[in-house]
């Protein structure tokens, strides 16, 4: 079993708004890690799209199979990682949804727009497919989940996903851009009330209501 310690203080998944910026999630590229995450995401997308009897596809699992031991050769411990990931200033640049150094994720980047909401626009492929040419219906709870944290993070008023409903209205179109924009409406104490939706070819695909729990401060008041 893996243990770590929990860091004393943790980045946010986004930066705080102060009225000055404009860009609420890590931006690729400004890691080294973040090229390298994008050339594995450049193989996942061709992957799936490669015949499964292709002939070049022994040889390249070979130099593939070279890559990953090399990788793994190079690699810290789970629990320094676990710990590392969340310390420091900045931003969460590991997010499954926003993280550049991620390569689950595609990786969303989020700004600010009018009237209190966040939007940012994604466009996904075959790796993310459920049913037929349409986005896996967990993928988008993923994007409106991590989208509604952003908003509230933009309030000034994080919290802990409690309760997350999603209204699923027509499928998530594959290999189109999705608009992916969310509002913190209110917050009651250590609750925080979110919406959020997913837009594709101007229409509404699937909506989200989120309550977020604050974490109690150190002293045991509300954060």
């Amino acid at each position: 079993m893996i243990t770590w310690k929990i860091p004393e203080t943790r980045k946010d998944l986004s930066r705080f708004y102060t009225g000055e910026e404009e860009c609420l999630t890590a931006l690729p590229g400004e890691s080294r890690l973040d090229d390298t995450a994008g050339q594995l995401r450049r193989i996942v997308e061709a992957l799936s799209l490669t015949n499964p009897d292709a002939d070049h596809l022994p040889s390249l699992t070979e130099q593939l199979r070279g890559i990953a031991d090399e990788l793994e050769a190079r690699t810290e411990s789970p629990s320094e990682r676990l710990t590392e990931m969340w310390e420091g200033d900045g931003v969460a640049r590991h997010d499954p949804v926003t993280g550049p150094e991620n390569t689950l994720a595609p990786p969303l980047v989020m700004h600010v727009v009018e009237d209190g909401w966040v939007e940012g626009e994604v466009t996904l492929g075959l790796p993310y497919q459920g049913p037929p040419a349409a986005v896996h219906g967990g993928v988008c709870a993923a994007l409106l989940d991590a989208a509604l944290a952003v908003a509230n993070h933009r309030a000034g008023n994080n919290g802990m996903t409690a309760k997350l409903e999603i209204s699923y209205r027509r499928p998530t179109p594959l290999y189109r851009p999705i608009t992916v924009r969310a509002k913190q409406l209110r917050y009651e104490g250590r609750k925080r009330f979110t919406i959020g939706e997913l837009v594709a070819n101007g229409e509404v695909c699937a909506s989200a209501e989120g309550l977020f729990i604050a974490r109690r401060t150190p002293s045991g008041t509300d954060g």
